[in-house]
């Protein structure tokens, strides 16, 4: 696995967003979440996680992974910006 160094993000009330790793997708499309990455999230098998891609230009050019039990919450938080400014943008 290559490891890249660590680029943090925060914001003012103390989130932050980081890449942690480089990960490769096998020929299967299957990929591995470093073992440390996957502690700090509280993963554990048969965890259900979703994925979330964000599209611009009509290519997908982002995607997350939430822990199905936050979904609620991170979609909200997270994503409800993002999609009032799409629908702005749209009127």
């Amino acid at each position: 696995m290559l490891w890249i160094r660590r680029l943090r993000v925060s914001s003012s009330n103390g989130d932050a967003c980081k890449i942690d790793a480089i990960i490769t997708m096998d020929a299967k499309g299957q990929v591995v979440l470093p073992k440390d990455l996957r502690e700090k999230a509280g993963l554990k098998a048969a965890d259900k996680i979703a994925v979330v891609a964000y599209e611009k230009e009509g290519k997908v050019c982002c995607i997350m992974m939430i822990k199905a039990e936050r979904l609620a919450g991170a979609v909200s938080k997270t994503l409800s910006p993002l999609l009032k400014g799409v629908i702005e943008k749209e009127r």
